[in-house]
C-alpha cells in the first residue's frame, strides 16, 4: 500500500482561500480513497490538539515547530532536514501551498501552486513576502517532480514565466460545498440583526488587501450612490496588508456609512451573506481560482467579476465580466443587476448551471489519478 504525505497546514490556520482548498480537497480524497495510507502534516501544533482523522487510513503528524519557524530552517538557513523526520518514510509528499520542503531522493513529489499572483501584480504583495516568494517558488517548481495548478491561466503562467514544461503541470479545478445554496429567510434575517445589515448590500470578501479591489469597488459603491441608489458594500475578510489606501478611499469618498467591514465571517454564515445581497462583486486584480465566483453563483446570487486571469474559467457565461481598472464599468455592470431583473434571472439560472461543472468528488478522482501515474 502506498504511503502519501499531504501538508494539511494550511488548512488548519487558514480559513479561507487555500485554507478551505485543502480541507475540501482532503475531505473529498477520504470520501473517494479507502485503499491508500495518507499522513496529514501539520506544522506548529500539538498532536493531541488535532481532531480524529478523516478516515480510518489517514493519520497526523505534526510538529509543534510553526510553519513560519520551517520556512527559517528550510529555505533561509537551508538546513537540510527532510521532511520526512516530521512524516516518516512516504511514497510521495504533496506540499499544497507553493513551497516545497526539504525531501529523501527517493521521495516522490507533487507541488501545488494557487497563482502567481505576487509576479503578476507586485504592487499588491508585500515586498517582504514577494520577496521570499520570487526566491523560493520558482526553485520550487523547478524541484518538483510534478505540479498542480488551480486553473488553465495558472498553469498559462508557470509556463510563460517560470519556462516550466507544460506537461508538467496538470490543472486540478476546485469545488464547491453543498452548503452554499439559497438560505431560508428567517436565517438572513436573523443574519442581518447580527452583522447589522439593514439596507440591500453589494458583497465583497477575501482579505483586506489590494489584490482584491476594494478601493475601485468603494469609488464604484459611491458612484451609485450619487444616482440615488440606496445600497451599501459589505465586505467580509481579515485585515491584511498594504490596506491603509482602501480605508482612506472610505472616507474620501464620504462612504463612512455604507461600507461594512465586517472582518472574517463565519463559515456557516457565508451561504446567508451570499444570498442576502444584491449581488456579489469580485473585481479582482488577479486570481488563482476565485471561490467567491462560484459559492454566489450556488446561492443564486448574481456575479459582477473581472476579465482576468481566472475569474473568466470559473465564471464562463454566467457572470458580468469588467475590466477590474475601470471603476465605472464596475458600476455599470451592478446597475445592470439591480436594473434590470431579466437580465438577473437569466445570470441566476446561468449561474446554477455553471456551478454544476465543478465537484470536489471529480477534483479528488483526478488527483487519485495524478497520484497514481506519479507512483
Amino acid at each position: 500500500m502506498p504511503v502519501i504525505a499531504i501538508d494539511y497546514t494550511p488548512a488548519y490556520e487558514q480559513g479561507g482561500g487555500i485554507g478551505r482548498y485543502v480541507r475540501e480537497l482532503v475531505a473529498a480524497l477520504a470520501q473517494a480513497d479507502s485503499q491508500t495510507s495518507y499522513r496529514l502534516f501539520v506544522a506548529g501544533v500539538n498532536s493531541n490538539g488535532l481532531p480524529s482523522p478523516p478516515a480510518p487510513n489517514f493519520t497526523w503528524n505534526s510538529t509543534a515547530l510553526s510553519p513560519r519557524w520551517l520556512a527559517r530552517i528550510w529555505h533561509r538557513a537551508r538546513l537540510p532536514i527532510p521532511v520526512e523526520f516530521f512524516t516518516g518514510s512516504v511514497d510521495l509528499y504533496h506540499a499544497t501551498d507553493f513551497v516545497l520542503p526539504p525531501t529523501r531522493s527517493k521521495t516522490r513529489t507533487l507541488l501545488t501552486v494557487h497563482d502567481l499572483s505576487f509576479v503578476r501584480v507586485p504592487e499588491a504583495a508585500s515586498p517582504g513576502l514577494k520577496a521570499y516568494l520570487d526566491r523560493v517558488v520558482p526553485a520550487s517548481v523547478s524541484r518538483a517532480d510534478h505540479v498542480l495548478a488551480d486553473s488553465q491561466a495558472t498553469k498559462n503562467d508557470l509556463v510563460s514565466l517560470y519556462d516550466t514544461p507544460s506537461h508538467k503541470i496538470s490543472v486540478l479545478l476546485s469545488g464547491v460545498d453543498a452548503r452554499f445554496k439559497r438560505t431560508d429567510p428567517s436565517v438572513l434575517l436573523t443574519m442581518r440583526r447580527k452583522y447589522r445589515l439593514e439596507r440591500p448590500f453589494i458583497f465583497s470578501i477575501g482579505t483586506v488587501q489590494p489584490r482584491k479591489n476594494y478601493g475601485r469597488l468603494i469609488q464604484a459603491l459611491a458612484l451609485l450612490r450619487r444616482k440615488n441608489y440606496e445600497i451599501d458594500l459589505v465586505i467580509a475578510g481579515g485585515k491584511g496588508w498594504l490596506d491603509d489606501p482602501i480605508y482612506e478611499t472610505v472616507r474620501d469618498t464620504y462612504m463612512q456609512q455604507h461600507v461594512h467591514f465586517i472582518g472574517f465571517a463565519d463559515e456557516t454564515d457565508l451561504p446567508a451573506l451570499y444570498s442576502a445581497a444584491e449581488c456579489l462583486a469580485f473585481p479582482s486584480l488577479y486570481e488563482g481560482f476565485g471561490f467567491p465566483v462560484l459559492e454566489a453563483m450556488a446561492c443564486g446570487t448574481p456575479v459582477v467579476t473581472s476579465t482576468v486571469s481566472s475569474l473568466p474559467e470559473v465564471a464562463g457565461n454566467a457572470g458580468l465580466m469588467v475590466d477590474p481598472y475601470d471603476t465605472e464599468a464596475i458600476a455599470q455592470a451592478i446597475t445592470n443587476i439591480l436594473d434590470d431583473t431579466a437580465l438577473r434571472s437569466q445570470l441566476i439560472e446561468k449561474g446554477y448551471a455553471q456551478v454544476g461543472r465543478f465537484s470536489w468528488v471529480e477534483s479528488a478522482r483526478k488527483l487519485r489519478q495524478i497520484y497514481g501515474d506519479m507512483l
